[in-house]
């Protein structure tokens, strides 16, 4: 499992874009977001640039956590 801090996620509308934005990149993934703690929790064999950048092109700032 690889876990990601995204700051900008406010709503239901921010958890959908972040997972089909990840299942984009691998269908199979499990993501798992929370709102409150600003992560994102991501179980697929993606590397984590991979997966960075695909959050990042929804217009969020993501980091390894």
């Amino acid at each position: 499992m690889q876990v990601f801090n995204v700051q900008g996620m406010t709503c239901g509308h921010c958890v959908k874009a972040v997972t089909r934005a990840v299942q984009a990149q691998d269908a199979l993934a499990q993501v798992e977001v929370d709102l409150a703690g600003k992560q994102v929790r991501v179980h697929s064999g993606l590397p984590a640039e991979q997966v960075l950048a695909a959050i990042r092109e929804e217009g969020y700032e993501a980091q390894v956590a």
